[in-house]
């Protein structure tokens, strides 16, 4: 059994090629927009999702089969095709350096996507290894209930709260336990209220 490290990429500006052009890639493609990927895809025919992004210029496409040579400068790829024989292609393809993520086949991939909540700066990871897509999922969708959009804001707060701790707080003692405190529930129940004065206030008291 392989077992994963997990870990979060920096792809803003990487070349990252996708390989497909139906809902699969589609799907693939707007998680790795997100990351502000320079993205190419490969494929004789997309779909109207992925060409809207076309057209707006926020990816490249290759209006073609799929060749080794479209690799050469790829950082990342996936292979996102519904033909078992282009996605073992593209797989054979890559060289050691490179990432690939061949579509529901772990074992010719040296990496796999888990499922993603996000809010904001907020990210939370689930994955099953492979073992079941579907309960990673679930597992998601029940955490974003409980970690819904205010998250978002709440982020941004403690990230300027952070900031000004470090500049007025030179004791790494002291800064550690204010950290601390910055977790109290209260500041999050303000956020969500939209109390953003009375939490400032609260967020003094603790310089």
């Amino acid at each position: 059994m392989v077992r994963h490290y997990p870990i979060s990429l920096n792809l803003k500006n990487k070349q990252v090629v996708i390989v497909g052009g139906g809902f699969i890639a589609e799907r693939k493609l707007r998680k790795l927009l997100e990351a502000e990927a320079d993205i190419t895809v490969i494929s004789p025919e997309i779909n109207a999702g992925i060409q809207r992004f076309v057209t707006e210029g926020q990816v490249k496409w290759k209006k073609k089969c799929f060749s080794e040579e479209d690799l050469s400068k790829a950082f990342l790829i996936v292979a996102a095709t519904n033909v078992q024989h282009v996605n073992r292609q593209v797989s054979e393809a890559c060289n050691e350096q490179q990432l690939i993520n061949i579509v529901d086949d772990p074992a010719r991939s040296n990496f796999i996507v888990p499922s993603t909540l996000r809010r904001g700066k907020l990210v939370i990871s689930v994955s099953t290894g492979g073992a079941s897509p579907g309960l990673a999922k679930k597992i998601v969708a029940e955490l974003s209930r409980e970690y819904d959009d205010s998250y978002d804001a709440y982020l941004e707060f403690l990230t300027d709260c952070r900031t000004k701790i470090q500049e007025e707080i030179t004791d790494l003692t002291v800064r550690k336990e204010v950290f601390q405190k910055l977790l109290d529930p209260a500041f999050l129940r303000l956020t969500k209220e939209g109390s953003l004065k009375e939490r400032e206030v609260l967020f003094r008291q603790l310089l």
